[in-house]
This record gives structure tokens, C-alpha cells and sequence, in this order.
């Protein structure tokens, strides 16, 4: 399912449940039985306070889910970067050892992008395959001795570029799992129910105007919990392409 539609029907079933329970809540009551000229100043007060409370919470969940999101995304950018720096200052190497270097980073690089990625989001954990393949990377910079001054510049910062591809992926790998705890989700949407159901303490009316305004507000607390929920996990849904980095740095590879 689209998370478009998902947002769609997130929101118009959050409308739809106020107003239905407003219309309902008013036809049974009725006009008489119910004085709505004067709301007591104490239901104001702490319909105040919960939306605050709320308030601070919603953005602080939505800046911690926000900031992950951004490291997420730049892990990925510093990996294909420092491979695609690996495959770049092997230039200067023998051509048989450029050609083992280059391969190998196109070999990870591939599995990366065509099996890893779907395994991450899925199941949770990277792939054994892809530490093998980074190893090798590795083995074949590191077994090759320089001969010539050049080659020594090159192979200190192929050793560090590999160094941080590697720590890149190790982050890439503890941040599969959601920002958010469960316990997180369960005040978040408590919350929303507890401010919420203050509308109707603040005895909310048919008219066109309320109707509306509380719809709307429904339908924004619907909206950022959504949004919420989409940077939850930003390798999953978070990101419009996690593997964009990959794509524009090895676009012969992941035909990008």
C-alpha cells in the first residue's frame, strides 16, 4: 500500500470518527439537556495543558526521528563515497591489481544495492555474503605492496577509505532497526486520543465552524503521527532512495 494512501486514510478516518462522534453524541443528547452557552473555565485549562504537553512531545518525536533519518541517509552517501574513492586511486596501481579492486567494489557494491538492501529492510540484519565481499575489498588493497611513491600515497588513503566504508556499513547496520520504542508509540498515541477527546469535553457543536476546526485537527494529529511513522524507518519508507548514493556514484553497476 502506498504510504500516500496511507495517509489519505489516516486522515479522513481520524476526521470522520470526531464528526461522527460529535453528530452522535449531539442527536442524543439534544439541545435541551445540555447547556453549551458556558464551558467551565477548569476543562479549558487542562485542554490547554494536555495540548501543550502533547505538543512538546509530538516534537521531540518528530525531531528524533528526523535527525536519524538524515544519518541514515549520510551513512549511506559516506559508504558509496569511500568505495567509489577506493576504485578512483587505484588508478595509479598495475593494472591487473586495478582491475581485482575495481571488481570487487563492483561486486559489493551489487550486492548492496540488489540483495542486501531488500534483506535489511525485511528481515532486519545485513547480509553475510556482503561482509564477505567488503573483506575482500579489503584484501586485495592491503596484499599489494607498494613500489612506487605514488602508490604508497594511494595505498594509505585506499586503507582509509575502506576503513570508513566499513564503519559506514556497521552504522548502516544498527540503524535498521525503528527510532522509536514501543512504549514511544503507545503515549504517542494515547496522546492523540486523550487530546483529542478534549474536543468534546470543550462540548463541541454542529455548527459548520467547529465541525470543522475539529476535523482539521484530528486530521493534523493524523498527519504527524504519519510523518512519524514514515521516518520511524528510514531505509524502509523514510527515504525517497536510500540507495541513491550507490546509483549516482556506480551507475554502471546498479544501472542507475
Amino acid at each position: 500500500m502506498s504510504e500516500w494512501l496511507v495517509l489519505a486514510l489516516a486522515m479522513a478516518a481520524s476526521c470522520a470518527v470526531v464528526l461522527s462522534v460529535a453528530l452522535l453524541r449531539q442527536r442524543r443528547l439534544g439541545d435541551a439537556e445540555e447547556d453549551t452557552s458556558q464551558t467551565p473555565d477548569v476543562i479549558e485549562y487542562i485542554t490547554m495543558m494536555i495540548g501543550v504537553v502533547y505538543a512538546i512531545v509530538l516534537g521531540l518525536a518528530i525531531a528524533g526521528v528526523w535527525e536519524e533519518r538524515n544519518a541514515a541517509e549520510d551513512l549511506v552517501v559516506r559508504e558509496a563515497q569511500a568505495l567509489h574513492e577506493v576504485g578512483a586511486r587505484s588508478e595509479v596501481y598495475p593494472a591487473q591489481v586495478r582491475e581485482d579492486i575495481r571488481r570487487d567494489v563492483d561486486r559489493y557494491v551489487e550486492h548492496v544495492v540488489g540483495t542486501e538492501w531488500s534483506r535489511m529492510v525485511e528481515d532486519g540484519e545485513l547480509t553475510e555474503r556482503g561482509d564477505e565481499l567488503i573483506a575482500a575489498v579489503r584484501s586485495h588493497v592491503s596484499g599489494f605492496e607498494p613500489r612506487t611513491t605514488l602508490q604508497s600515497h594511494a595505498y594509505q588513503g585506499m586503507v582509509d577509505q575502506i576503513t570508513a566504508a566499513e564503519q559506514a556499513r556497521i552504522g548502516r547496520g544498527q540503524s535498521i532497526e525503528p527510532t522509536l520504542p514501543a512504549v514511544v508509540w503507545f503515549g504517542l498515541v494515547v496522546g492523540a486520543v486523550a487530546t483529542v477527546g478534549m474536543v468534546f469535553a470543550l462540548q463541541i457543536r454542529r455548527s459548520a465552524r467547529e465541525l470543522v476546526l475539529a476535523g482539521l485537527f484530528s486530521a493534523l494529529i493524523a498527519f504527524l503521527l504519519f510523518l512519524i511513522w514514515v521516518f520511524d524507518e528510514p531505509y524502509a519508507r523514510g527515504l525517497a532512495d536510500p540507495a541513491e548514493a550507490f546509483h549516482t556514484l556506480f551507475p554502471d553497476v546498479t544501472g542507475g
